[in-house]
């Protein structure tokens, strides 16, 4: 099965320090060499999205994100794991290594 975990941030990113950044690697090593890792990358903060509407040819481009709040999506990993047990334990782990909330959803 397989799985989106999105990173959790407040309105403006914060980069993480050293020893954030270090758990972030050890989070993705375990990942790694446990077969659970298919891909993950970080986000450009919400002032740089653009959301697109070119249903019936509108050509809509605005510069704002979908959702505006005090939270946003900030990065995420995709995982494969056997099922949603496994996946929440992940997920937990995810939420450690980073220091923010996560959310997980299984992909159809």
């Amino acid at each position: 099965m397989r799985f989106l975990i999105n990173v959790i941030d407040q309105s403006i990113p914060q980069p993480g320090d050293a020893t954030e950044m270090a758990a972030i690697d050890a989070f993705n090593d375990k990942l790694q060499n446990n077969g659970n890792w298919i891909f993950a990358w970080g986000l450009e903060a919400p002032a740089k999205a653009k959301l697109i509407d070119n249903r019936e040819s509108k050509n809509l481009i605005e510069n704002r994100p979908l959702f505006e709040g005090p939270e946003n999506i900030s990065g995420f990993w995709l995982i494969e794991a056997g099922d949603m047990k496994e996946a929440e334990s992940l997920a937990l782990d995810a939420s450690l290594a980073c220091n923010r909330k996560v959310e997980l959803r299984p992909l159809h």
